[in-house]
């Protein structure tokens, strides 16, 4: 397939129509080199600016060549790179959480919104393959998708439709270990797959088609129940088993980090039908925590951050909750604040993180904040970055994702003061 033909399914399926600044994630194969030719050819017509990504296993004597003409290239053509060299015991699990935190991290420090990758439809029943050899859930046979959400973007894949073999064959480096047995993807490559093949010269194509109905089924059975607030755990209980089978693992979507085998996942919901309250450790950090009516999973803070969940603002005073600065002053005092919000009391006001069964009242209804939050589509991330002021007991507003929502106040209240929110 030629660039021109990429170019179009990139406009098509506008996988860059709202990001300027693109790092692209380059090995030096021919794969990833195909990937930055094309975003070095088109980066005008997608109006963004590109940058190289490339980790250095040490694995192979090739691999400080790699960076070397990596780095020249990039210079030559005045394109920013960053490079990081793997280090400790190799394997493939460990390498490929190095190259995504080192990702992650350029991403954050230098403002890049998306991260692009080579992976292609060979990746893709590789894959889906050594999922299923795994015994993955169905979920994750759906395979890689082509536009993911992380915390710092999105992670692009324009090239997962094509074929390997679809490319142009332009200069790259050759893995002379791509062709061993030493490790799982090479084994499904090069052995399980060609095996399978000869009995199924389709068999490939029956792997795609299983994971496309994956993806399916699982968005018919997400639009079916879509209403339901099962982290509500009478709502999670009522339901048959097959039916919280399906909606705990609806959830675990939110934590992709988070990836629970077939058994750590049967404990989970043993946990939510035979426990009342409580937290318990699952992996990579995080933690299920059950309150009387509530479940919900996050990651374990450390204790050091624990006095910075809660902080009290006095009349008269004021205080950082970072990123903003709140002030409680009187009403008729000359100041200016991105927010300002009308108080009916000078108690203390609570700055805090959202809390379990909080809820803020709208007058005609009121609404527990974590549907609040699912209704109007807030990240995860946004979810855990918003603040919440408490006065007397009630909440009387939400600061979430640049959006302030606001108790409503009763006909008889008067205003006595106000809140001055800065950035």
């Amino acid at each position: 397939m030629t660039y021109s033909k990429i170019y179009d399914y990139c406009v098509q399926k506008n996988f860059f129509k709202n990001h300027d600044k693109v790092l692209i994630a380059v090995s030096g194969g021919v794969d990833s080199m195909n990937l930055l030719h094309f975003l070095h050819l088109y980066k005008e017509q997608l109006e963004i600016e590109i940058a190289i990504a490339h980790i250095n296993h040490k694995q192979r004597q090739e691999s400080d060549l790699e960076e070397t003409y990596l780095k020249s290239w990039a210079q030559e053509n005045k394109i920013p790179i960053y490079i990081s060299h793997f280090t400790g015991a190799f394997s493939e699990e460990k390498a490929r959480a190095f190259r995504y935190d080192f990702f992650k991290k350029v991403m954050f420090e230098e403002s890049y919104t998306a991260l692009v990758t080579a992976h292609h439809v060979d990746d893709q029943i590789e894959t889906i393959m050594m999922r299923l050899v795994r015994g993955s859930l169905l979920r994750y046979l759906s395979g890689i998708k082509e536009v993911q959400t992380i915390t710092e973007g999105q992670v692009i894949r324009p090239f997962l439709t094509l074929r390997k073999e679809d490319l142009p064959a332009i200069f790259h480096f050759e893995d002379a270990s791509n062709a061993g047995q030493d490790f799982f993807r090479n084994r499904i490559r090069n052995h399980y797959l060609p095996l399978l093949e000869s009995e199924n010269p389709r068999f490939s194509e029956s792997l795609l088609s299983l994971s496309q109905e994956s993806t399916l089924l699982l968005e018919a059975l997400s639009d079916l129940t879509t209403s339901l607030d099962f982290q509500d755990r009478s709502v999670f209980s009522a339901q048959t088993d097959a039916v919280q089978f399906y909606l705990l693992q609806k959830y675990l979507t939110a934590f992709p980090n988070l990836q629970l085998s077939r058994k750590q996942f049967q404990e989970l919901l043993h946990i939510l039908s035979h426990k009342k309250e409580g937290h318990f450790p699952l992996k990579q950090g995080y933690e299920l925590i059950l309150t009387d009516s509530l479940f919900f999973i996050a990651k374990i803070s450390p204790e050091t951050e624990s006095n910075f969940q809660e902080l009290l603002l006095e009349y008269d005073s004021s205080i950082s909750f970072p990123p903003f600065k709140f002030t409680f002053s009187d009403e008729k005092a000359d100041r200016s604040g991105e927010f300002i919000i009308p108080l009916f009391s000078l108690e203390p006001i609570t700055l805090r993180k959202r809390q379990p069964g909080d809820k803020i009242d709208f007058g005609s209804f009121s609404k527990k904040l974590r549907r609040l939050f699912i209704d109007e589509k807030f990240s995860i991330k946004e979810r855990e970055e918003a603040i919440v002021g408490v006065q007397e007991n009630q909440v009387i507003f939400v600061l979430v994702a640049g959006q302030t929502y606001l108790r409503k106040a009763l006909n008889s209240d008067i205003i006595k003061a106000k809140l001055y929110i800065e950035k």
